[in-house]
């Protein structure tokens, strides 16, 4: 009996590690730097978690799927250079230039972060190609294509024109009554995705075909399908965090983006989403996000080199999944001796 309660503690703390590491990092920053709970560094904390978290939340249906998508950062450098490019210098047709308004702009990077998110998922389903590779391949050309719209230089000053009808693309990047803009579309694209996952028979397929794809399969669900879908949702979340990070920096870089499909892993993983798939949850895919930007900004306040950060980050990576095959390894035991004691 005392053995089971143990394990049952064992299991309670487990499941709620990554609270346990946010609240516990908050401490030790707010120890090791005097002003890391000032308003100005949660504002910039609060304005990284939202680029982190909304990347997690696509990663988070794609991983429960069994999948990979390392083409995230590569899609918000790429999704930047298009709407700044559309910005600054329009799209000519012929003799003609057209000018495309903000919100003209932000659904046509929606659209093309779903086409990117759908090549993807043909890739994996149609031709049978590993998620990693398929992926790591459209990382590469997604990040050369950003590079090849302006031969590797910025469009900077993307105040637009008001002439021609293109200015406001920095409200995406401001603040609202104080709370960066990106926070409130976090917030709504979070609430969106957990109702997909949780309340929808869409979710449920999700989890079925990462629990097991050949029953799910055989209980009718398509699982091709399912598959696209998870990695159009992953394309959709990138374009937008392309977008709300050129308007932060008011300039569209083609290098945006670089290496944070590892903050997007790292915090899917760590929120307690299992690498195996089949299991996965957005209110953890937030947490994780935020032990995230607390790690990357409470390291870069205290002095950290940069090169330390990525050791740190890759070890993290690593610890989350060690945990969380010993949380599977955890269940697994306490199921078997529940079924014991029943017979």
């Amino acid at each position: 009996m005392k053995k089971e309660n143990n394990n049952q503690l064992l299991m309670t703390l487990l499941k709620g590690r990554t609270f346990i590491v946010l609240i516990l990092l908050v401490v030790f920053f707010s120890f090791a730097s005097k002003s890391f709970l000032s308003l100005a560094t949660l504002t910039m904390v609060a304005k990284h978690v939202a680029l982190y978290g909304i990347l997690g939340l696509g990663m988070t249906f794609v991983i429960i799927t069994g999948g990979i998508d390392l083409s995230v950062g590569s899609v918000v450098g790429l999704t930047g250079m298009l709407a700044g490019g559309l910005i600054q210098e329009g799209l000519t047709v012929g003799s003609k230039t057209l000018y495309f308004s903000v919100p003209a702009i932000i659904v046509l990077m929606m659209i093309f972060g779903c086409l990117v998110g759908c090549v993807n998922g043909l890739i994996v389903t149609k031709l049978g190609v590993a998620p990693f590779i398929a992926t790591l391949g459209t990382m590469y050309i997604c990040r050369g294509f950003a590079n090849l719209r302006s031969g590797g230089a910025t469009f900077p000053k993307l105040q637009g024109f008001p002439g021609l009808g293109n200015t406001g693309f920095k409200t995406l990047g401001s603040n609202w009554f104080g709370v960066p803009a990106g926070v409130y579309i976090f917030a709504i694209l979070a609430i969106i995705s957990a109702i997909l996952l949780k309340k929808v028979a869409f979710g449920w397929h999700v989890l079925a075909v990462g629990g097991n794809e050949k029953s799910a399969r055989l209980s009718g669900i398509k699982a091709d399908k399912v598959k696209i879908i998870v990695y159009m949702i992953s394309g959709f979340c990138a374009a937008w965090v392309g977008m709300i990070n050129t308007a932060q920096l008011n300039a569209a870089h083609p290098a945006s983006g670089d290496g944070w499909e590892m903050n997007a892993i790292a915090a899917t993983v760590l929120g307690g989403t299992s690498m195996a798939g089949g299991s996965g949850t957005i209110v953890g895919t937030i947490v994780g996000a935020f032990v995230i930007g607390v790690i990357n900004d409470g390291m870069t306040m205290c002095g950290v080199s940069e090169f330390w950060q990525k050791v740190i980050r890759g070890l993290v990576i690593i610890l989350a999944v060690v945990i969380d095959q010993t949380q599977r390894n955890l269940q697994a035991k306490m199921a078997l001796q529940a079924r014991n004691s029943g017979k």
